[in-house]
């Protein structure tokens, strides 16, 4: 941990307020990233994608529910995983109780893996999730968002994810990577693909992340959320405590 002078309070003040007018313009920035993004053109989506769920196949546009709007996150959980990614579970615990307040306000959120539906629900009731989950398995739709490579993608170098070619050779364990879509449904049942976000991109619904930004240590981390475990798994990891010592 570094190590921190202990000041006044007056000098302490002088620079809170230095890292005040920082705050703000990274506030004002992100209102103008989010102004640009709802400012992007969107893109009719041709395909016509259907998933398993629980209850039968339903299309892209059957996922909408009654809203106009859909958040799809990929989930990365192939096919025969023992389990999901640590990371997606971590944004994954932040999803239930947001439930309420964006289906309120017309937005549906639906978590997308390539593993068969049996394998998902088993996972899902493991972490005692309540949202929607389905599964892509035999679709082209993860492919099609860049969220899942072929082993010859992999080797080729076509592989994108986040908007680039993935590093050749690629590691093979990057077959399912994450990330987040927007989509619109018109009046006419047209769906229009708005946005997608992958790597870092969704971190902001991570609320565990943003109040751990603002605690004395932060994230305490040595490479990105190196720290996260499955909600299941903290009891049998030792503490981070000792890190910052």
């Amino acid at each position: 941990m570094e190590k921190h002078p202990v000041v006044t309070r007056q000098e302490w003040l002088i620079a809170r307020k230095v890292l005040l007018a920082k705050e703000k313009e990274a506030t004002h920035l992100r209102d103008k990233i989010n102004a640009d993004r709802l400012a992007l053109p969107w893109v009719k989506v041709e395909k016509a994608y259907v998933f398993d769920t629980p209850r039968g196949k339903k299309t892209l546009a059957e996922l909408f529910a009654d809203r106009s709007q859909l958040i799809v996150y990929h989930f990365m959980l192939g096919p025969g995983w023992a389990a999901g990614c640590p990371g997606c579970s971590f944004l994954s615990d932040h999803v239930d109780g947001a439930l309420p307040h964006l289906e309120h306000h017309d937005v549906s959120w639906v978590a997308v893996s390539r593993a068969p539906l049996a394998e998902i629900e088993a996972y899902k009731k493991r972490m005692g999730w309540k949202f929607p989950w389905v599964s892509s398995f035999g679709s082209d739709f993860n492919f099609d968002y860049n969220v899942s490579f072929t082993k010859e993608e992999q080797a080729s170098g076509k592989a994108i994810y986040n908007f680039e070619p993935l590093p050749v050779p690629a590691n093979p364990a990057d077959s399912e990577l994450p990330g987040l879509s927007a989509f619109y449904k018109d009046e006419s049942g047209e769906v229009l693909h708005t946005y997608s976000s992958y790597g870092r991109g969704p971190e902001e619904i991570i609320g565990t992340l943003m109040i751990l930004d603002r605690a004395p240590k932060g994230r305490n981390e040595k490479s990105t959320m190196d720290f996260v475990r499955r909600h299941d798994e903290y009891e049998a990891t030792p503490k981070l405590r000792a890190r910052g010592q």
